[in-house]
C-alpha cells in the first residue's frame, strides 16, 4: 500500500463515525488549547512586565549612606562623579537630605507634621530615575540657584498647590513652586520630597554638599557587576558605609510568582492531555470490535498484519492529530484574545504550539499502538465467524 491508500483507509473510520470521532479529538483538543493558553498568557504577560519594567528602570541602582552608623558617615562630595566613571554607568545623580522642614505658608504652624522630605537636587536627577514632570518645569542650570522648588506627586498633594507659582515656606524662607512631577513607582521617596537646587540649598540652607543618595542607570546586562563594585566606587575609604539596592527587585518577584502559576497550569494541561488520549486509546479499542468483519474480510482478501496495524495507527494519529490542530487554534484565538483585552503584547512561544502539534501525534501513536496491535492479531476465520 503506498502512504495515500494508507492514509484514505485509515481516515474511513473518522468520515465514517463523525460524531464519535469529534467527541475523541475534543479531549485532546481540550488539552492542547489549555497547554497553549497557559504558556502563551504568562508569556504575554512577562512581556508586558518586562517592557513596564524596562519602562521604569529595570537597569537602575540606588546607593546610601548606611543610616545606621555611628557617628554618620556621609559620602563623598565627588561620589557622584566617581560613578559616572563607571564604564557600564549611562547616568547618575543625587539628592541630599537637608534635615529642613516646609510648611504651606508662614502662617503654618512649625510643629505640623506633613510627612515631607526636602532634598537638595542634581539638575540631571529625573534622567537617572526616568521622572516625569507634571506640571510646569524642572529645576535646571538657571533655577537651581534660585530658591525655587519641584515638588513630587505626594508632596503637591500634601501641600495643597495645583499649579506652578505658589510660593512654600521651606525653613523660614520663600521658595517659589515651578513644577510638579508624575508618581516615580520605583522611587516611593522622590514622591514625598520637596526638590531645591544643589546651589540654592547651600546659599540658602547651609547645606554641606554630600549627597545622601545616589541614583543611576547602567547597561542592564552589566547591572550586577556595576552593583558589586559601586560601594567601593562610591566610597573608597568607607565601602562598608554604603548600601546599594535595586529599586526592581520587588516587581522581579512578581515575575517569579507568575511562573509558579504557570507551572501549576502547565500540570494541569498534562492531566487534560492524558485524559485525551486515554478517550483515543478507548476510541480506537471499541473501533477494532465494532469493525472486526471488515477486519477479517480484509485479511481474507490479502491484506497483511502490518497494513492492518498501519491502518489503525493512522486512524489514531489522525485522530489525535485533528484534535491536535482544533486545540492549537482554539488556544491561539483565547490567548490573542485575552492579550488584546488586557492591553498586553500577544506572545506566542513557539515550543508551545510545536509541543502542542507533537505532543498530540505523539499520544495518537501511544493511544493508536495496542488497538492496531489487537486489530492485526485477529484471524479471518474469526473475524468472519
Amino acid at each position: 500500500m503506498t502512504p495515500r491508500d494508507l492514509l484514505s483507509v485509515g481516515l474511513l473510520g473518522i468520515r465514517t463515525r463523525k460524531l464519535r470521532a469529534a467527541l475523541s479529538a475534543l479531549g485532546i483538543s481540550v488539552g492542547i488549547a489549555t497547554l497553549m493558553v497557559v504558556t502563551g498568557i504568562p508569556a504575554s504577560a512577562q512581556q508586558a512586565l518586562m517592557d513596564e519594567l524596562s519602562a521604569l528602570g529595570t537597569n537602575t541602582l540606588r546607593a546610601a549612606r548606611v543610616p545606621q552608623l555611628r557617628p554618620p558617615v556621609p559620602l563623598p562630595r565627588e561620589s557622584v562623579e566617581m560613578v559616572r566613571r563607571i564604564g557600564p554607568v549611562s547616568a547618575a545623580s543625587a539628592t541630599a537630605n537637608t534635615e529642613t522642614t516646609v510648611r504651606r505658608s508662614d502662617r503654618a504652624d512649625p510643629t505640623e507634621a506633613t510627612g515631607l522630605t526636602v532634598l537638595a537636587s542634581r539638575v540631571d536627577l529625573l534622567t537617572a530615575i526616568n521622572g516625569h514632570v507634571s506640571r510646569g518645569r524642572f529645576l535646571d542650570a538657571a533655577t537651581e540657584r534660585f530658591p525655587t522648588a519641584v515638588l513630587g506627586s505626594v508632596a503637591a498633594v500634601r501641600l495643597g498647590v495645583t499649579e506652578p507659582g505658589h510660593q512654600i515656606m521651606v525653613e523660614n524662607r520663600w521658595f517659589t513652586v515651578i513644577g510638579t512631577l508624575d508618581t516615580t513607582p520605583l522611587s516611593p521617596e522622590i514622591d514625598r520630597a520637596v526638590l531645591i537646587g544643589w546651589a540654592a540649598a547651600t546659599a540658602e540652607l547651609g547645606f554641606d554638599g554630600h549627597p545622601t543618595t545616589i541614583y543611576l542607570k547602567a547597561t542592564e546586562s552589566a547591572i550586577e557587576a556595576v552593583q558589586a563594585v559601586l560601594p567601593a566606587t562610591v566610597n573608597p575609604e568607607r565601602p562598608d558605609a554604603v548600601q546599594v539596592t535595586r529599586p526592581s527587585d520587588a516587581l522581579a518577584a512578581k515575575r517569579l510568582t507568575e511562573a509558579g502559576l504557570s507551572a501549576l497550569f502547565l500540570a494541569l494541561s498534562g492531566v487534560a492531555l492524558l485524559v485525551g488520549g486515554i478517550g483515543v486509546a478507548n476510541t480506537m479499542v471499541v473501533s477494532v470490535l465494532e469493525r472486526r468483519k471488515e477486519i477479517g474480510l480484509r485479511r481474507a482478501l490479502g491484506a497483511s498484519r502490518g497494513q492492518i496495524r498501519g491502518q489503525f495507527l493512522t486512524e489514531s494519529v489522525a485522530l489525535a492529530g485533528l484534535g491536535g490542530v482544533t486545540g492549537v487554534l482554539v488556544g491561539v484565538i483565547g490567548t490573542v484574545g485575552y492579550a488584546a483585552r488586557q492591553d498586553w503584547p500577544v506572545v506566542l512561544p513557539v515550543q508551545a504550539v510545536a509541543a502542542g502539534l507533537g505532543g498530540a501525534v505523539v499520544i495518537g501513536v501511544l493511544a493508536g499502538v495496542y488497538p492496531a496491535i489487537r486489530a492485526a492479531r485477529l484471524p479471518p476465520t474469526e473475524a468472519l465467524a
